[in-house]
């Protein structure tokens, strides 16, 4: 709903796109494209995917029409050899939607990167690694999936900002071992979080940050964009890593 009724996260985004010097493309390791190997899309021109249903009208008629990166799945290809390139992926909407508040023009070209649920943390964090080449060259890597969520345990009259304890408790553990670069925590967190398998009942949502915190290295240091949450288990924090 963040596409049509704009929030402090969506002017959050907007004022990070803009301090920051344009990408020449960007990959988005969307939490909506999930596969059982490493695959990047390679569409010249992705089509809009409306990937939810039961939502209003107004939705379903966006079109967030950014150029493909062809190029970039080449790169991409160069990087990590055995990945699989899919030329028919369009955008979902976790690629098209924040983007549609940083880059509204839909002028910069984007391809996405999608996650595998059945692979850990650490796996995903090698897979940045091997894409770190790419932030030197003006490519933007943009993680999309959400810090807490659980759409099973919605509260669906909760005031902006109000979360249930247990994603509070959850947030705040992870956010901390940011900030403390605590990889051996972070690639663990299933067993060591607080209230993980509440703030996380399967893991495509978690996955794209992993990837990354590979691509900004050891001595990445966190920039907390946003704080808060939606609907009472939905985090909407955002971060930008700094490449070490």
């Amino acid at each position: 709903m963040l596409a049509i009724e704009p929030s402090d996260a969506t002017s959050a985004w907007q004022a990070l796109a803009q301090s920051l010097p344009q990408p020449r493309a960007i990959l988005a390791v969307s939490a909506h494209w999930t596969t059982a190997a490493p695959a990047v899309s390679a569409s010249a021109k992705p089509e809009t995917i409306h990937d939810f249903y039961g939502f209003p009208p107004a939705l379903y008629e966006i079109r967030y029409l950014a150029p493909g990166a062809v190029d970039l799945a080449q790169e991409v290809l160069t990087l990590i050899p055995q990945i699989n390139i899919d030329q028919q992926r369009g955008l979902d909407h976790g690629a098209w939607m924040p983007l549609s508040a940083m880059y509204p023009q839909a002028d910069i070209p984007v391809i996405q990167f999608a996650v595998m649920p059945n692979h850990s943390p650490e796996f995903h964090y090698s897979l940045g690694q091997q894409l770190a080449p790419l932030l030197s060259t003006g490519v933007m890597l943009l993680a999309s999936g959400g810090l807490v969520h659980n759409l099973r345990d919605l509260v669906f009259d909760a005031p902006e900002n109000m979360a249930k304890p247990y994603a509070t408790a959850f947030r705040d553990w992870f956010v901390d071992a940011l900030n403390r670069r605590d990889l051996p925590a972070l690639f663990d967190y299933r067993r060591l979080a607080p209230n993980a398998a509440q703030a996380h009942p399967t893991e495509e949502h978690l996955l794209p940050i992993f990837v990354a915190l590979g691509a900004a290295g050891e001595n990445f240091a966190t920039r907390i964009v946003y704080q808060g949450f939606s609907l009472g288990t939905l985090a909407m924090d955002s971060f930008a890593f700094d490449a070490a």
